[in-house]
């Protein structure tokens, strides 16, 4: 790798956090794509070349395209940058695919140019491909993308993202089944009011939760990790979604939920050896109802994007 090159690691993400609907997530260590991104003296954004799934190469079709679009016209860089996607993380999966690849794309060329946009200015340049994927300015899979560990979206107009700690011996259990939901379909099932005692409880839970995230309080992380607003109707696109929180949650698992929109199913527990059983009963689940999955155990990235 030259100084015009810069090979990058993309961490899949969990969104929502159960109470956090749109507001936090978190980033894995584990998982996640891999892009290189070179400086051209021409300027605009190529796609070069995607390996891994069958998405456009046309720039202003494809979300790292589109993000690096609004990152170069917030530029005075002159040239442009070509790209490669090596995906690792599927599209439609729930963990963070389209924020991988709009958030890689825009660090990547921050790196390449020393720097000269804040990590929130990337997470807004990002935002742009999570709009074209989804249809929402949303930022809770780009920001602990970017920002690495856990990230709090406090405001969006103007955005405002606070990072927060993350206690050390909390590790992510992620099951997937074979299925996609695309997220601009599973919004539009969501109501869009709620009543007053809901939102008292989901926000109890958040401030709850960030609380126990703060001071390493499992008991509070757990007793916070309650969606009572998106999960009982996202869940129903699901197979199995009940049997597998019911089997995390006896296996020793501070609770499950919903990565993003689905189909995608978190678990957080303490430890790695929790979080290793709770894997395994998950997959039992499925393994019974015979649906095909992939199941990632990870500890929580604490710094996001790396290079490679």
């Amino acid at each position: 790798m030259n100084s015009n090159e810069i090979k990058v690691f993309c961490p899949a993400t969990v969104a929502n956090v159960s109470c956090g609907f749109d507001v936090l997530g978190f980033a894995l260590d584990l998982v996640g794509d891999e892009m290189i991104i070179r400086k051209t003296s021409n300027y605009g954004i190529k796609i070069s070349k995607i390996s891994g799934q069958k998405l456009p190469l046309e720039t202003n079709k494809n979300v790292a395209g589109v993000a690096g679009l609004a990152f170069l016209e917030a530029s005075p860089y002159s040239g442009g940058f070509e790209i490669e996607i090596h995906k690792k993380i599927k599209p439609g999966s729930g963990i963070g695919s389209s924020a991988a690849s709009s958030a890689g794309a825009v660090w990547g060329m921050n790196e390449l140019l020393g720097r000269p946009f804040s990590t929130l200015q990337l997470v807004e340049f990002a935002m742009q491909g999570e709009k074209l994927a989804s249809d929402v300015h949303h930022a809770d899979n780009v920001a602990p993308a970017l920002f690495g560990g856990f990230a709090l979206v406090r405001s969006y107009n103007p955005l405002d993202v606070v990072a927060i700690p993350t206690p050390t011996a909390l590790f992510v259990t992620v099951i997937h089944p074979q299925i996609e939901i695309k997220t601009s379909d599973s919004r539009k099932i969501l109501r869009t009011t709620i009543t007053l005692q809901k939102g008292i409880r989901q926000w109890g839970n958040l401030g709850g939760l960030i609380a126990g995230l703060y001071t390493e309080d499992y008991g509070l992380i757990s007793r916070s990790l309650e969606d009572h607003i998106v999960e009982p109707i996202r869940s129903i696109l699901i197979p199995g979604f009940d049997e597998i929180k019911k089997a995390a949650l006896e296996s020793g698992a501070l609770g499950c939920g919903i990565s993003g929109s689905g189909p995608s199913i978190f678990a957080l527990s303490k430890g790695k050896a929790i979080a290793e059983k709770v894997a395994e009963a998950m997959a039992g689940v499925y393994k019974n109802i015979e649906i095909d999955f992939d199941v990632h155990v990870s500890k929580i990235n604490a710094e996001g994007m790396k290079k490679l």
